[in-house]
């Protein structure tokens, strides 16, 4: 990417663009007023952690690093709350550190957190029983609750999910900075299914043997290993609705060009990802490292002028593709997709999104995912690259540190009946603490059975 702002770029550029997925506003001046406060309100992250994620994630395209990213669906304000913050960052911490011991190498945590109040839809307005509303997008724009006001979409939703984005991002430094997170403690990880789940024996054993490992490597050094006290952690979220992330995109001193200060790592959607619209033209010209959704609907030439335009100077770690194919479509739909990356010379990280393709609607109306279909298209996934002489560099997973019952399957075996008891995700269903655990196992699993191929 240049060393400065690209030509004809700047923060509000995206507005002589078709931007598609943005709410309408009713009451325009309140919207100016609080994009001016958002504009001014301090920035969330630093442009020195973006840039060190971007050198990361230039490791992980050459298989030095592993990306797990995961999250919330969608976050709520509702679930701003403490126990629910930490329970999501033991998850990640418990399923990074499997994939440590197994994968034998260094992982990249990414959180969907901190800012992922604002999901697409498929169409803008609902209807029931004859009325009919605009759609929830996302407690950054409105109210699940199907009321003429709370489906109004509300500017002051964007100063209260800035200052619960401050809230998350406060505790969970605070948590990491604490010790939280040291591996000579992982029983501060624990959750309490860790004593009854079919998986706890497993987890124990690959707990006791880094405890081990690491007491081995102290006895050696003569003293504690401080690196292991701590661990860095990332926000990501979808770069959807653009007038605020345009409100919170700046300059910095002594770095060149614009920085998104929102988040470290933003991402382009399917449903966003047109040449010539608003949210490529936005992400064109910010220095965060970014990712693109990647579906069975995009072409390759398509997905070549993608990374020509949102990548031009081709720098390793700035572009991630996230492809989202489906269980049944990824052995088709990907190997096409690598090869037209490949034969243009694009240095880029293929993660894998196993959820999004996979989601399905129950007789009943419910959403929901089978654990057995994520599993399979993570091992295609992985088959895919190899045999495409690729590299499949992390996962993209919706989940959550709750004991919540919205995907099918799994080691308890959840059936339909199953998921009346916890279903709480007011979008798209979630792993629960015990399948995303469960995932990560078997990832490492299907690395050891493949050989490290492509690496």
């Amino acid at each position: 990417m240049s060393s400065d702002t690209p030509r004809g770029w700047s923060p509000q550029s995206w507005q002589q663009h078709a931007a598609v997925q943005q709410p309408e506003y009713p009451d325009r001046a309140t919207l100016e007023r609080a994009l001016g406060e958002l504009a001014l309100l301090p920035p969330l992250v630093t442009s020195w952690e973006v840039n060190n994620l971007r050198a990361l994630l230039a490791q992980a395209q050459e298989g030095r690093c592993f990306v797990l990213q995961g999250g919330d669906c969608a976050e709520s304000f509702a679930d701003c709350e403490s126990g629910l913050i930490a329970n999501r960052l033991k998850v990640l911490l418990q399923m990074s550190l499997v994939l440590v011991h197994g994968l034998r190498r260094k992982v990249v945590r990414i959180g969907r957190f901190a800012g992922q109040y604002a999901k697409p839809r498929s169409t803008d307005t609902e209807t029931r029983d004859g009325l009919t509303l605009p759609s929830y997008r996302g407690d950054l724009i409105n109210a699940p609750e199907f009321t003429p006001q709370a489906r109004a979409a509300d500017p002051l939703r964007l100063l209260e999910g800035h200052k619960r984005s401050a809230l998350t991002m406060n505790f969970t430094r605070g948590l990491i900075d604490g010790g939280f997170a040291d591996l000579h403690h992982p029983e501060y990880w624990d959750l309490d299914w860790v004593h009854h789940a079919p998986l706890a024996e497993q987890y124990r054993q690959r707990v006791e043997a880094i405890g081990e490992s690491l007491r081995f490597m102290e006895t050696l050094a003569g003293q504690t290993i401080g690196d292991f006290n701590r661990v860095d952690f990332y926000t990501s979220h979808e770069a959807l609705l653009l007038c605020a992330e345009a409100a919170q995109t700046r300059r910095v001193p002594r770095q060149p060009g614009w920085y998104n200060l929102s988040t470290h790592f933003p991402w382009i959607g399917m449903r966003t990802a047109a040449l010539d619209g608003a949210h490529v033209e936005y992400c064109r010209g910010i220095r965060n490292p970014m990712g693109v959704k990647v579906g069975p609907g995009m072409s390759a030439q398509w997905l070549r002028q993608l990374c020509e335009v949102l990548n031009p100077d081709n720098e390793p770690g700035r572009l991630t593709l996230i492809h989202r194919m489906g269980a049944a479509r990824i052995e088709s739909a990907l190997p096409p997709l690598i090869e037209a990356v490949r034969a243009g010379g694009h240095r880029v990280l293929w993660l894998c999104d196993p959820m999004h393709g996979n989601t399905q609607t129950l007789a009943s109306g419910v959403k929901t995912r089978a654990f057995a279909d994520i599993l399979t298209e993570v091992e295609r996934a992985f088959a895919v690259h190899a045999q495409c002489g690729s590299r499949l560099g992390g996962v993209h997973l919706e989940l959550t540190g709750e004991d919540v019952t919205e995907c099918l399957g799994g080691a308890r075996d959840l059936s339909e009946t199953d998921l009346a008891r916890a279903y709480r995700s007011a979008v798209d269903p979630r792993l629960n603490y015990e399948q995303a655990l469960e995932l990560a196992l078997r990832i490492v699993s299907i690395r050891g059975a493949a050989g490290g191929a492509a690496d």
